[in-house]
């Protein structure tokens, strides 16, 4: 298993209950949610937490994903964790700037758990 620590970004609290469940039965990875994304940033800049990849929510108040992927960017003890943009809707628009500012990669949330599952197999058990 290449990632053993998640950490999911999202304020969405029914969704990160979803991720979980289908992250349970596909891994035993650690998982971590922070529904609050300048709270996820200070403790991530602090080294409070430690982990291998990220799902990243866009649509966030006080900060969004977009914002959020920026600041982790320019810091360098935490820029070289792997960002997953994890949103309900990714424009065009919005997939060239994630890119751009160094995402690893972007997915819609399903709304089927066995897609989830399947998902969440791929990227955290299949890559290598």
């Amino acid at each position: 298993m290449k990632y053993k620590n998640i950490l999911q970004i999202d304020d969405d609290y029914d969704d990160c209950d979803f991720f979980l469940e289908a992250l349970e039965e596909v891994s035993t990875a650690a998982y971590t949610a922070i529904h609050n994304p300048i709270q996820a940033l200070h403790q991530l800049s602090n080294n409070e937490i430690h982990p291998d990849l990220i799902f990243l929510d866009i649509n966030m108040p006080i900060m969004t994903g977009i914002e959020l992927l920026e600041e982790i960017k320019k810091k360098d003890t935490i820029s070289d964790i792997p960002i997953i943009i994890f949103s309900t809707s990714i424009t065009t628009e919005i997939k060239n700037k994630i890119k751009l500012l160094g995402a690893a990669d972007y997915y819609t949330k399903p709304n089927d758990f066995g897609k989830l599952k399947t998902l969440l197999k791929d990227l955290i058990l299949k890559k290598t």
